[in-house]
């Protein structure tokens, strides 16, 4: 069978979400966050990158550990890297950007490290820093973007949150939550709070050639209060992210509604910013009018960004696995920018970056599902519920608590004809009495019907697909009884 990749594209018991791609040479790069298997917070591990050719995006490699957060002076104080970005600096060195943190929210402080090549072992530069040599803490001090603009190196950074125009906040509530989560004394936000754009909402600075150095004090690019704007329905979060499209600028981000990656346009780097859409959303909300209520799987918080690999776009994105938001990995899906600048959004999927469906035959793990839902899956962490996740038990990673009317669903497969599908599943915590309908549509009449048994230990169960040759179609496995299931694999014996 040729060679395939799909959802995750990264090793499936790695976690990097936050992707920023890059392609730098004859490669992409994705420079992310790094997150622990059952995790119990963001980011505890170090970074490391994934990169693949331009001309072949099925054969993703890790390239390692490229930087520890023991490199940074301000370890072990704050313990965690938050989502990084690397830009190429004016001198052909490689410069990564990030925030350190602990449990109680961020530094205030961006460090930088600095690499001869974009996949080597990075080294401590520094960090950003006010032209009198002072630490560079303005505004919300999180996620770091770059660009390098023709020779000119941008910086875009910051985080928004809705209390100035929630009435049920008080303006003290507002002082004591910006210094809580920005690492920033009364003073500060008193300060930036009568300045323009306050301490909240996306902004861009220059930075001098030792990419250390701002230029001047960094600017607003959108909004801080949106009632009654074009933002209003999708505010900006966090996640910022610059492209340059010919020769308009794209701001990515991630919405307040956690979810989904928006986009922005400019013709300028630093102002008149002008709401575009979503691009894509982790649950699918909002593609063909999918409502939150029948999200494809549990949300959670979305990051990424966009990138022209060999003639084509693609969004970068992450999911989330088990009940947490602790364990995120790394997704990407093709898409279009039309000729009037818009992106349409794009439905999350299995196959990815594989150019086409997955083939169906031979053995797949059951967790490159792109939907799992049982039509009551919730936005953010929920480890109280019952619901059917991802999750690594013993060293195998699988589907578990698949309980009456769970859908999972593949997107997209090939077949060759008539083929055997073989499931390999055992009884979950509660016994299970039931069956598998398999569709090939979500709303969709069975084709077929696996009958269940309880055991104890990974059992086959088997169903006959009566499909055309070529026929191209999503996969649901949809569970009906009683109790619960877990899931492993699912296999494809073509019959002719």
């Amino acid at each position: 069978m040729k060679q395939q990749v799909f959802n995750p594209f990264t090793q499936l018991n790695d976690y990097v979400p936050d992707g920023e791609p890059h392609v730098f040479g004859d490669r992409v790069y994705v420079y992310g966050s790094h997150d622990k298997e059952n995790g119990d917070r963001f980011c505890m591990l170090d970074y490391v990158t994934y990169s693949a050719p331009v001309d072949n995006l099925k054969d993703w490699r890790c390239d390692g550990v490229i930087y520890k957060a023991s490199q940074d002076p301000l370890y072990p104080k704050y313990r965690a890297m938050y989502a990084p970005d690397v830009v190429k600096g004016n001198d052909g060195r490689y410069y990564l950007y990030y925030s350190m943190a602990d449990s109680h929210g961020c530094s205030n402080i961006f460090s930088v490290a600095v690499c001869d090549t974009p996949d080597g072992e990075f080294q401590f530069h520094g960090y950003v820093r006010n032209p009198d040599g002072s630490l560079m803490q303005k505004f919300g001090i999180f996620d770091p973007g770059l660009i390098n603009d023709d020779g000119v190196i941008r910086l875009y950074y910051g985080v928004w949150h809705n209390w100035y125009e929630d009435p049920k906040f008080t303006v003290e509530d507002c002082i004591f939550h910006q210094m809580r989560i920005l690492g920033k004394t009364r003073e500060q936000v008193l300060q930036e709070q009568n300045e323009e754009g306050g301490c909240f909402g996306p902004v861009t600075v220059e930075l001098e050639d030792d990419m250390l150095t701002i230029k001047h004090t960094p600017v607003h690019i959108i909004p801080n209060l949106v009632k009654g704007t074009e933002w209003e329905d999708h505010p900006f979060f966090e996640a910022s992210s610059i492209r340059k499209v010919g020769s308009k600028y794209y701001f990515i981000y991630s919405s307040y509604k956690g979810h989904e990656l928006i986009y922005a346009t400019s013709d300028y780097p630093d102002r008149d910013f002008k709401f575009g859409g979503a691009i894509i959303s982790n649950g699918d909300i909002g593609l063909n009018g999918r409502l939150p209520n029948d999200r494809v799987t549990r949300t959670g918080n979305n990051h990424g960004s966009i990138e022209f690999i060999n003639g084509e776009w693609y969004v970068f994105y992450h999911r989330q696995t088990t009940k947490w938001e602790y364990s995120r990995q790394a997704c990407a899906e093709k898409i279009k920018i039309l000729p009037d600048g818009t992106i349409p959004q794009v439905e999350v999927t299995s196959c990815g970056l594989n150019g086409g469906p997955l083939i169906a035959e031979g053995v797949y793990p059951a967790i490159i599902c792109c939907n799992l839902m049982n039509y009551r899956m919730p936005h953010g962490k929920c480890p109280e519920i019952r619901l059917p996740h991802i999750i690594c038990k013993n060293d195998e990673r699988i589907i578990a608590e698949i309980d009456n009317n769970t859908h999972i669903g593949f997107k997209y497969f090939e077949f060759s004809g008539p083929t055997k599908l073989d499931v390999l599943y055992r009884a979950g915590e509660l016994p299970p009495n039931g069956k598998i309908l398999v569709k090939l549509e979500e709303y969709g009449d069975p084709v077929a019907e696996i009958p269940l048994g309880n055991p104890s230990s990974w059992e086959k169960a088997n169903a006959i697909l009566n499909v055309d040759r070529n026929t191209v179609t999503p996969l649901f496995l949809v569970y009906q009884g009683e109790g619960e299931i877990e899931l492993k694999e699912i296999e494809f014996i073509p019959l002719s």
